[in-house]
């Protein structure tokens, strides 16, 4: 006889505008799922969600304000939808067995039936912790790698700054940096940050943003001689301070901008924008989505460095899923400190 058990879920309570609180979510028990899948339902798999993603675009999506930007909103009374790592437990799909482990995206819950398994990948490569898919081998570690070697095409000898720097991407983009010879200074939020950035990511500066009344000044004092790139995660202020800072050149790789998505009316202007011109500059703004077909490259590259221990990789987890709500609000507060993981179960 099937076994039918309780379905924790995450669900969205209401549309959010401006900072998003942990009661705009509701973490509910109601709903029951059967661990055996119909097998008059081919095609589908049946999932325990093991490890959940905790990203700033999630934030969007909880609003109608960004609906058709690049993904749809939440539904109120509906789980939430993020990158997530799972133990396919029941499948009735040729491609599919019992026992795989796969990530994509998946609900923020505790069991998913999954009826078109096409957007998910299985995962080949174990020997490595399942919850690093979340975020070094999924999302994040993928936008670094697109917006640092796809874009910026650094050279040794090049000054690259990043914000948001001791986050989920900026750790690890800082470190590619280094990797490739360059200069390298992040921003954060907090003196414990700037500590990591410097003694264990190998940054050659890093400053807290939150001290500092002018941040061009800043920036002119630590890139004396301008700023070849820019890897911006949090847009704003920062964004307005670099553009006069940059070089001839420059690049600027715009993937995040945290620092807006709150805001409920107007967002923070963008004044230096003749600097593009007098400086020749290169800005791409992009998603990771754009560029799934460079995972194989992207994993020949990443998977040696992680067997070797040649890149540091930090994760702040939250245990269980009933802690996802503070663990996703903790983001935009400032709290995580590398990528940020909701661990709803161990394997």
């Amino acid at each position: 006889m099937a076994t039918v058990v309780t379905n924790k879920q995450v669900q969205l309570k209401n549309y959010v505008d401006g900072f998003p609180k942990e009661s705009d979510m509701v973490v509910s028990s109601d709903a029951t799922i059967n661990l055996e899948l119909p097998k008059n339902e081919p095609g589908a798999i049946l999932t325990k969600n093991l490890y959940l993603s905790c990203d700033p675009m999630m934030r969007n999506r909880m609003s109608k304000k960004y609906e058709g930007a690049y993904m749809d909103s939440f539904a109120p009374g509906s789980p939430l939808v993020g990158v997530g790592v799972s133990k396919i437990i029941d499948s009735t799909h040729p491609d599919f067995k019992k026992g795989d482990y796969v990530t994509g995206f998946t609900n923020w819950e505790e069991y998913s039936v999954v009826r078109d398994p096409q957007f998910l990948t299985k995962i080949h490569h174990t020997d490595v912790p399942l919850s690093y898919y979340t975020g070094i081998l999924g999302m994040a570690g993928m936008t670094a790698y697109v917006g640092f070697y796809e874009f910026c095409a650094a050279k040794k000898g090049e000054y690259f700054f990043v914000s948001a720097a001791s986050g989920a991407i900026g750790h690890l983009v800082g470190q590619f940096a280094k990797r490739a010879g360059c200069y390298v200074v992040g921003s954060a939020g907090s003196k414990e940050k700037v500590d990591l950035l410097k003694n264990k990511f190998g940054f050659d500066e890093a400053f807290n943003y939150k001290e500092e009344e002018n941040l061009k000044a800043t920036l002119k004092r630590y890139f004396p001689d301008g700023i070849d790139i820019y890897f911006d995660n949090v847009g704003g202020k920062m964004l307005d301070a670099v553009l006069p800072n940059m070089r001839l050149h420059g690049r600027i790789a715009s993937c995040g901008m945290i620092s807006q998505y709150n805001k409920l009316d107007q967002t923070d202007g963008v004044y230096n924008l003749q600097h593009v011109i007098f400086n020749r500059l290169k800005i791409l703004g992009f998603t990771f989505y754009d560029y799934l077909h460079l995972y194989p490259k992207f994993y020949d590259m990443i998977f040696p460095l992680i067997r070797e221990g040649k890149i540091e990789y930090l994760e702040d987890t939250a245990e269980g899923i009933e802690n996802g709500p503070a663990a996703l609000v903790g983001l935009f507060l400032g709290k995580n400190i590398g990528k940020q993981v909701v661990a709803v179960a161990h394997d």
